[in-house]
């Protein structure tokens, strides 16, 4: 019990940030918390934190170690709640994370309804265009666009999503439509900086990925913006299907090049290996993952 304390009480200085902070947060005293970061530090035998009159942080042996820990009460948690009530009620705190746009769009609908049904549970969304470490971060699961590099997540297909060309009435009519990727050398796009910047469209012809330089008229690292640009006219953009779903159907885009549209991506639930989860992730999961495989996010 001890070193659990220890643990809990090193993890609360590192989210808080300082000792004081760490104190009132646990409801002790700064003594107390001195004494357990000293108590764990020797028996770890490396230093935690670099500490000076004004500030503290953590070391490289702190960063690896906050992360275990986090990890180890993560799991601690959720095998006290299959022990004690496999059949829970869902509650406390579900930490997800999602882009940006289509986390607005069509995540935050999902959890204010599950908020609905779970009145005990409270939410943090964290809307990112960038990948996070879920267990760094104390993050329960990610909803996530691409293809996933990392193995030590769990993955959930929810949905597919198209790149495509788009281009509005008037822009076509005044600079052409490309009939062929090549012929964008005659046309300038909006470039979206929010995710991984590209610094060619991609296109597939004939079985294989021809990339594309289109200079950029303008530049925005919002997907709404960019969005209005291409409406307006300024450019040709490359958006996911579903940014530009609903100005498609309401006439103010029109997708080009559509039979040189590279493989979709696919959408995923992530969340990390374990057998035990808690019985609000899992609801959210339960929830979640129907009603977006329901949804056709390629249909322009």
């Amino acid at each position: 019990m001890d070193k659990l304390r220890g643990i809990q009480t090193f993890i609360a200085i590192a989210d808080r940030g300082s000792l004081t902070a760490a104190a009132v947060s646990l409801d002790t005293s700064l003594p107390t918390v001195v004494r357990r970061l000293a108590e764990l530090e020797d028996k770890l035998g490396v230093r935690l934190f670099n500490r000076t009159t004004r500030r503290i942080h953590l070391t490289d042996e702190g960063h690896r170690y906050l992360a275990i820990c986090r990890q180890a009460l993560g799991q601690l948690e959720e095998a006290e709640d299959t022990l004690f009530d496999a059949r829970a009620t869902p509650a406390g705190k579900l930490v997800i994370t999602m882009p940006v746009f289509f986390g607005r769009l069509h995540v935050a609908p999902l959890v204010h309804a599950f908020m609905r049904l779970h009145p005990a549970v409270t939410v943090d969304m964290l809307m990112l265009d960038r990948s996070i470490d879920l267990i760094e971060e104390g993050v329960d699961l990610a909803v996530r666009i691409g293809h996933l590099a990392d193995s030590t997540l769990h993955a959930v297909p929810v949905a597919s999503l198209r790149r495509v060309i788009c281009g509005s009435p008037d822009y076509l009519k005044a600079n052409g439509v490309p009939r062929h990727p090549a012929d964008l050398e005659k046309h300038a796009s909006i470039r979206f900086t929010g995710r991984s910047v590209l610094s060619e469209w991609q296109f597939r012809e004939n079985g294989r990925l021809v990339g594309v330089r289109v200079p950029p008229r303008i530049s925005t690292n919002s997907v709404e913006a960019a969005v209005d640009a291409c409406c307006d006219g300024v450019a040709l953009g490359a958006f996911l299907s579903y940014q530009v779903q609903d100005a498609v159907r309401q006439g103010r885009l029109k997708p080009v090049l559509r039979k040189f549209e590279t493989d979709p991506l696919p959408v995923s639930i992530v969340y990390p290996h374990g057998r035990l989860m808690p019985a609000r992730v899992r609801a959210f999961i339960d929830l979640a993952v129907p009603r977006l495989r329901a949804q056709d996010f390629t249909r322009l």
